[in-house]
């Protein structure tokens, strides 16, 4: 197992343990803050309930937390150093004098700067090729962008290896090969405050105004297509070109004060700490927090359903994570085969925080359509004009299934010769039985919609199957049905 060295445990800091430990990692944290334990514990407890949500598998085994009282601790035996340390140049440059002399030679040193260039924090290291910029987007433990920032010192080999640990923990490393002064996407950030600065500061609009109109305009639109797409597509037909040469005047416009600041004044200060409390006042921290991870899971989920944006990145990380078996020469047929295995995502669950009746449903669906995969059922069948349609279903509700828990779904075959496919479901958490679902199937012709018999490999699959299965013991509770007096 891997280890991460987590060097300052401050949002950032605690995002990065965060996403690095329920990825599977090990992480080591230094932080001289006697509540440092406390604050990376509270923002763990909201990527538990929320991260394992974004993927219709389960995330590894998680890894082990420990927190040091030196840096030489933190980092010891770390393949990966991620340092969020207060943006000041002389303090961030003293910490890898520390790091690099004790750090293994061979780990990466990545840092949080939002600002800073990597040759500016290269300069007078020892190693300065093992110093690189990983900039990340709050939270951590959910968004994936992260700004890997690079100069010639770094061997390419190195930021190899930079790309695919980030890419194995569900972060999509945007590698920076020219550097700037903040980078890429904090520089369209300070280009939108600024010119927010002077809406309040003239009194155009307040924060809430000036939220609104992002929150229900074009924060949607950029959130699965970025700049650039949005208006390639507000050109119409004519694409690009059109949009350019019909909005491209509006550039000599005084629209904008981007090459003007408002000096920030402490009347200003107020004027917008007023407002922000008047506006998000009535909520704590910890309830934003949870409000903003809920509807990143549920934009992020949509996107994914759409293989497009943030979505299609993280159904990628699904078939990556992806450990059960795809077809029947992969399965071990003398047991119940496992089927599905996954974290209750927020979207899940109903006002008393369980899974609702109809995800019971959709999750025996699933497994379902595994098991029908499994014995050569899959899409390519389908479309020749071949399924099994579901006749009739039973599901117990046996125990309470809690957000964030991992359910695992095993799958008996009671019977599948001829048309019928009956299937038993039986769904854990941990060794605690949740609940059973029971599916009968019928084969049928896409053609005629009528029951058929299935192809000869598929039946063939299934006979292997149910003899095999025929030797295990009957499930309690198959056949059963609502009992009325």
């Amino acid at each position: 197992m891997a280890t991460a060295a987590i060097i300052g445990g401050g949002v950032i800091g605690g995002g990065w343990a965060a996403r690095f430990l329920l990825n599977g990692w090990d992480v080591q944290v230094f932080d001289p803050d006697p509540d440092a334990e406390r604050k990376i514990g509270e923002v763990l407890d909201n990527a538990r309930r929320s991260l394992p949500g974004l993927y219709e598998v389960a995330l590894p085994p998680e890894g082990q937390l420990s927190f040091h009282k030196t840096i030489a601790e933190a980092v010891s035996g770390a393949s990966w150093i991620q340092e969020s340390v207060p943006e000041r140049l002389e303090v961030k440059q003293r910490v890898y004098q520390t790091l690099q002399d004790t750090a293994d030679a061979s780990a990466i040193i990545g840092s949080s700067t939002s600002g800073f260039k990597p040759s500016e924090l290269q300069a007078g290291a020892a190693h300065a090729g093992q110093i690189v910029v990983t900039h990340p987007f709050n939270p951590v433990y959910l968004l994936p962008l992260v700004e890997l920032v690079t100069t010639d010192k770094n061997a390419a080999p190195l930021i190899a290896r930079a790309k695919d640990i980030l890419s194995g923990i569900g972060m999509y490393p945007l590698h920076v090969k020219k550097e700037i002064d903040a980078h890429i996407a904090d520089r369209f950030l300070e280009a939108v405050w600024r010119e927010a600065l002077w809406l309040v500061k003239d009194g155009i609009a307040t924060t809430e105004e000036i939220d609104n109109a992002i929150r229900y305009g074009f924060g949607i639109r950029w959130a699965q297509m970025g700049l650039f797409e949005t208006y390639r597509v507000a050109g119409g037909e004519a694409g690009m070109k059109h949009f350019m040469a019909q909005f491209g005047p509006a550039l000599k416009w005084p629209w904008t004060k981007l090459m003007d600041v408002p000096e920030f004044t402490d009347e200003l200060v107020d004027l917008i700490a007023g407002q922000s409390d008047a506006q998000s006042g009535a909520y704590s921290i910890r309830e934003l927090e949870r409000a903003r991870d809920n509807n990143l899971v549920a934009m992020m989920r949509a996107l994914k359903a759409q293989n497009w944006g943030a979505g299609a990145l993280i159904k990628a990380q699904d078939q990556a994570m992806e450990t059960l078996p795809r077809a029947a020469a992969e399965a071990d047929v003398s047991a119940p085969i496992p089927t599905v295995t996954r974290a209750v995502p927020l979207d899940w669950t109903d006002y008393n925080g369980h899974m609702n009746e109809a995800r019971y449903l959709q999750a025996f669906g699933d497994a379902t359509d595994r098991f029908m995969e499994l014995v050569g059922c899959d899409a390519d069948y389908i479309a020749s004009g071949g399924s099994y349609f579901t006749a009739e279903t039973h599901i117990r509700h046996l125990d309470e299934v809690n957000i964030g828990e991992t359910i695992t779904i095993t799958t008996q075959l009671l019977a599948g010769a001829g048309k019928k496919m009956h299937l038993w479901h039986e769904m854990r958490v941990g060794d605690r039985l949740a609940a059973t679902g029971e599916h009968m199937m019928i084969h049928v012709s896409l053609e005629t919609r009528r029951a058929s018999a299935p192809a000869a490999h598929i039946a063939d699959t299934l006979a292997l199957i149910a003899d095999a299965h025929a030797m295990l013991p009957a499930p309690e509770g198959a056949g059963a049905a609502v009992g009325v007096r």
